[in-house]
């Protein structure tokens, strides 16, 4: 670099930590601003020769990050500290040591929650993510800052992501939107949430992002407008009341309207919210309640409420703290529209979430959400003796879940995720509770334990000292918290039935004149397609492998060298093997990774590909590559955990293979609608029908046929054909 080049970006190295002092500058102390100095300085030095992919100063990153957990997310100095520190541990010559001689036992323990595993080791049925998910969730119950600012670290690096190749970019995003998303949304920084899913999309659905961030821009004239005329209508009702308030409008995210638009099967235009109108007020805490109440009924003296959608989460907040009253109502131009009524102090724990809280403590009260949030998620961490990927699944049952309160019988209110069974909340209220629950009553009538329960619900459990958990009760149990303790306990019981297992199988062996070793016990395990060898000792155990079956795997294991050579022998190649590449190349053909290899693969059931599908190959442990659609929902969570299995794949030449898919149709029933459908499936299109099957409903008619086709292009076809028949409103594939 030139001298020049290099004062230029020493300049603007001095402008950006300046900002970042200007925007804490009103909370800061003298003390606090000493602190920020000697990170920056460290921060500084430790990265002096390190540069980003794009090229600048790698000093920039810590910065940025410590930006955002100022401005964005308004935390405290040492969290700015911790911020600007978070990458000196992982990747230059200082140690933890060195920081918590500098900086403290606080800054320390954050920064060593925000460093990465370095010295796991690369066993590769582990996913190295989900390790260091785990790491960075133990690290969360002593420290709530490590989580924040390794979300805003997260943010930074989405944000400045163009440099990477499309892989890396593509891993990212699912990482993000797998677990940092969630995570943003469960400690309430909803802001940041929304930015990280639509940054997400930008890379994993480019076109789609584009599409729709398009069609947003087209509409922002039209949406200003709306807002406008909703104001004026109750602006002067506002004003009488001598309110001191600002209404603002709010898009929709990008990301949220995609997931609209996918889960209606509409397009952008037929979504009817794509926006909600806030009325922010100003009051003091003990007007508050009683001030949203007062707006409330002023929006529907003049717009007509939808009664079903009242969402007051004033008199019961949510557990990530958010306060609101939220009405859908009858808009100017008769559209639906969302109405978020907020205090300034509501306003900003919904912008800021937990780090919000710090700012207005006024009893402990405030605080209780996240409190027994972090203390439940202690339980689950505490219990995480399964493996990585299965702990951050279970952990994820809880980031997104909304919420129900239900009573129990003495009226005590607990708050539990929508979904949750009677068998949850027997674990919520204590783990031998639920591990000796035998039965439920909800508001009185005896249930089976897998019953959702609804908000308002009085549940009491039975309990007995001879019940204990069974492998059903996984079928029963939603919340992560149950779903460990019951796994933790059919594993404790698996382990003991194994183990007496073990020696059975021991003795039946030396009858047959074979030792137990770990030869015999591998051999065991491929001959009875079992993964593990408590699999194997636990199937003695039970009974499940019997005295014959072990009897024929002892002869099949004495004549295993014999029928090793007859196979050989009787192994000749068939004719038609010769010419295999001639017949197959006119077929469909999948090729994987940069060489387009033509590899064995099976296509996946969860989201059945076709030829033209966009698709990409999953390397599984026992059933080779696994072929998956891109938008498959399984997608995200395997480019997340296992980015290191994931192969590139696409169709060449789809011309002749015949593929069955099913299609979906609904509409309004008219005489020969059959018979209009059949005939634009046979005859405009050649394709042919498997399966027909229609019902009709009060003059509606649903159907589903299975047709075989060639390739994708042929179905979109199709479908695009049948949406013109007269009478049918949807066609979907399924």
């Amino acid at each position: 670099m030139t001298q020049t080049a290099l004062e230029i970006e020493n300049k603007e190295i001095t402008k950006q930590y300046k900002e970042l002092l200007r925007i804490s500058y009103q909370t800061l102390s003298a003390a606090d601003k000493k602190l920020i100095r000697s990170a920056f300085e460290v921060a500084l030095d430790a990265h002096k020769d390190q540069r980003r992919k794009s090229g600048e100063a790698y000093i920039f990153h810590p910065i940025a990050v410590a930006k955002i957990v100022a401005s964005e997310i308004g935390l405290d100095a040492i969290s700015i500290a911790s911020a600007l520190l978070h990458d000196v541990v992982e990747d230059t010559e200082y140690t933890l040591d060195d920081i918590e001689r500098m900086f403290g036992e606080t800054v320390a323990r954050i920064v060593d929650g925000l460093t990465k595993i370095a010295h796991l080791k690369k066993d590769m049925n582990i996913s190295q993510q989900a390790e260091n998910f785990r790491k960075m969730l133990l690290t969360l119950h002593d420290d709530v800052r490590v989580i924040i600012i390794k979300i805003a670290d997260r943010y930074h690096n989405m944000l400045t992501m163009d440099a990477m190749p499309e892989h890396k970019q593509v891993k990212m995003a699912s990482e993000t939107l797998y677990i940092y998303a969630p995570l943003a949304h469960r400690i309430g920084l909803y802001n940041i949430k929304t930015e990280l899913e639509d940054l997400s999309l930008k890379y994993t659905e480019p076109e789609v992002y584009e599409d729709i961030l398009g069609k947003m821009e087209e509409s922002k004239e039209e949406q200003l407008a709306y807002i406008e005329a909703f104001k004026k209508v109750i602006e002067n009702s506002l004003d009488e009341e001598k309110l001191e308030y600002v209404i603002k409008g709010r898009m929709k995210s990008i990301f949220s309207m995609r997931k609209k638009m996918q889960a209606q099967n509409v397009s952008f235009d037929e979504i009817f919210d794509k926006f909600a109108i806030r009325i922010i007020y100003q009051s003091d805490d003990h007007n508050e309640k009683f001030l949203a109440w007062k707006i409330y009924s002023i929006v529907t003296d003049h717009f007509t409420p939808n009664p079903v959608r009242l969402r007051d989460w004033i008199s019961s907040p949510k557990s990530t703290g958010y306060e609101a009253l939220h009405i859908t109502v009858m808009g100017p131009e008769g559209k639906w529209v969302e109405v978020q009524i907020r205090s300034e102090r509501m306003h900003e724990i919904a912008e800021k979430g937990y780090a919000a809280h710090f700012k207005y403590k006024h009893g402990e009260q405030k605080e209780q959400g996240i409190e027994d949030w972090l203390n439940k998620l202690q339980e689950a961490l505490e219990n995480a003796n399964t493996n990585a990927v299965d702990f951050v699944e279970e952990f994820k049952l809880n980031l997104y879940a909304k919420e129900i309160f239900v009573f129990t019988p003495k009226g005590e209110l607990k708050s539990l995720p929508k979904g949750a069974t009677p068998l949850d909340f027997a674990f919520n209220i204590h783990t031998e509770v639920g591990m000796r629950t035998r039965g439920a009553k909800v508001n009185g009538k005896l249930v089976p334990l897998g019953t959702p329960l609804n908000s308002g619900d009085q549940v009491e459990i039975i309990t007995s000292d001879q019940a204990k958990p069974n492998q059903n009760w996984l079928d029963y149990a939603t919340t992560a918290r149950a779903r460990s303790k019951i796994k933790s306990s059919l594993r404790d019981e698996q382990k003991a039935i194994a183990m007496d297992g073990k020696e059975v199988l021991r003795r039946k062996l030396r009858t047959q004149k074979i030792s137990l070793n770990e030869d015999t016990v591998n051999k065991m395990v491929i001959y009875f397609k079992l993964k593990t060898s408590l699999d194997l000792f636990y199937r003695v155990g039970t009974g499940a492998i019997d005295n014959q079956m072990i009897k024929d795997f002892a002869s099949s294991y004495s004549n295993a060298f014999i029928s090793f050579f007859k196979n050989k022998i009787r192994r000749n190649p068939a004719p038609e093997d010769i010419n295999k590449d001639e017949i197959t190349s006119k077929y469909d053909m999948l090729v994987f990774g940069k060489d387009e290899e033509k590899l064995d693969y099976k296509l996946s059931q969860c989201c059945n590909p076709i030829p033209g599908d966009e698709v990409f190959g999953f390397i599984s442990v026992n059933e080779g590559i696994k072929v998956h659609k891109k938008n498959c929902p399984n997608a995200i969570s395997l480019q997340s955990n296992y980015a290191y299995r994931i192969i590139s794949a696409k169709w060449i030449d789809s011309s002749q293979e015949e593929f069955q898919s099913e299609i979906k149709l609904t509409g309004i029933d008219n005489l020969g609608l059959v018979s209009e459908i059949t005939e634009v499936i046979s005859d405009n299109m050649h394709v042919n029908m498997r399966n027909l099957n229609f019902s009709t409903d009060g003059g509606t008619f649903t159907g589903r046929i299975t047709v075989v086709v060639k390739n994708n292009g042929i179905l979109k076809k199709l479908i695009t054909n049948l949406k013109q028949i007269d009478g049918i409103d949807k066609v979907t594939r399924i």
